[in-house]
Formats: C-alpha cells, sequence, structure tokens
C-alpha cells in the first residue's frame, strides 16, 4: 500500500514525534515509521532533521506572533488588552500543542543562526506582555510599583507551562482556563487589590 504525503504531512508527523520525544530523541526512522516511508523517501520531502525543526518552531513563532498582534489591536484598558494576550497564548497552546512544545523545549537544538532568529522572535512576544503592563501601569490599572519586565517573565512562565498540565475534556475549558489564570494575575497587579 502506498500512500502519498506532503511536506506538510511530514511536518506535522515530525511536530509530534519532537514534542512526544524531543528533538534527539526522534530519528528519522522514527518519522519513516510515523508516515509509513522509508527513511530514505522522507528526504523527497526534506533536506535534514534540523530543516523540519525550524519549520516546526518557526509554525509555533508565527502562530504566538499573530496572536500578540491581534491582542495588542484589542479595544479598551490594559486590562482588556492582557485578557486578550492571555487568550491569545492559550488558543495557541490549545489547538497548536505540538509546534508550541517544540517551541519552548525544543528550539534550543537549533543552530546558532536559526537559534537566534527564534529568541528574537520570543523577545518581540515577551514585549507585547511588557508594552501591555507599562500601559496598565501608566493608565492607574496596574499597581505604581509593578515592573512591566518581571511581570511579563512571570506571566509567560505560568502560561508557558500550561503543555504541562492542561488536559482537554478536564474541569476547564479554555474560556474557564482563560478565566482562572486572569484571576491569578490579577489578584497580583491591579492597582488597589494588595492595599
Amino acid at each position: 500500500m502506498t500512500s502519498r504525503h506532503t511536506r506538510r504531512d511530514v511536518v506535522e508527523a515530525a511536530g509530534r514525534l519532537f514534542a512526544q520525544k524531543g528533538y534527539h530523541g526522534t530519528s528519522m526512522r522514527d518519522l519513516g515509521r510515523e508516515l509509513g516511508l522509508l527513511g530514505s523517501s522522507l528526504y523527497a520531502h526534506i533536506s535534514s532533521k534540523e530543516d523540519l525543526l525550524v519549520e516546526v518552531v518557526d509554525r509555533g513563532a508565527a502562530e504566538f506572533q499573530e496572536a500578540a498582534q491581534k491582542a495588542l489591536a484589542t479595544p479598551g484598558s490594559a486590562v482588556d488588552r492582557l485578557r486578550a494576550l492571555v487568550a491569545g497564548h492559550v488558543g495557541v497552546v490549545l489547538d497548536h500543542m505540538d509546534e508550541v512544545r517544540t517551541f519552548l523545549n525544543e528550539a534550543r537544538a537549533l543552530d546558532g543562526g536559526h537559534r537566534e532568529r527564534v529568541l528574537a522572535a520570543r523577545d518581540r512576544y515577551e514585549q507585547a506582555f511588557r508594552r501591555v503592563l507599562a500601559e496598565g501601569v501608566e493608565e492607574g490599572s496596574f499597581r505604581a510599583d509593578l515592573d512591566p519586565k518581571l511581570t511579563a517573565i512571570f506571566v509567560l512562565s505560568i502560561l508557558n507551562a500550561l503543555d504541562r498540565w492542561y488536559r482537554p475534556g478536564g474541569p476547564l475549558d479554555a474560556d474557564g482556563l482563560v478565566d482562572a489564570l486572569m484571576e491569578f494575575v490579577l489578584s497580583g497587579i491591579l492597582a488597589g487589590r494588595r492595599e
């Protein structure tokens, strides 16, 4: 039985395996088995395993960046834009779990030039959170002593751990998860909450 696979099929299979087994733990033979192909047949679609990692990581980075751009365009207060950033991040994690796991955990396996590009994308994404947090301080929604850089790192650390513990079909759906995360985050940063 012969099956025809597109490059997209190969990249998606690689994303699944990298997310499950790690980049270094995934061989071309594993990928071939996943697709029902001989390892050598994969080279009709790709030139190297690292090329697959680059593509999976780039997809993850692009999803996060697109979510951030939409969130930054949200009208209203900084609280509204922070909620949009959190909801966007949750949506990316839940809809693109394999790319997210690979982006968060395997990008360190990339060579220097690719790694620098991924780190720059990560920094741009973090900057969206910093910007919204700084706007919230300026408008008086968030505590005046809030450090936007440190708070962005804290919030993203919480959000980046979702892939390790959240399971669809559990007690929280995506909206409930966003509500719970926002309640937790806002309890520490809203002006007047700690006084």
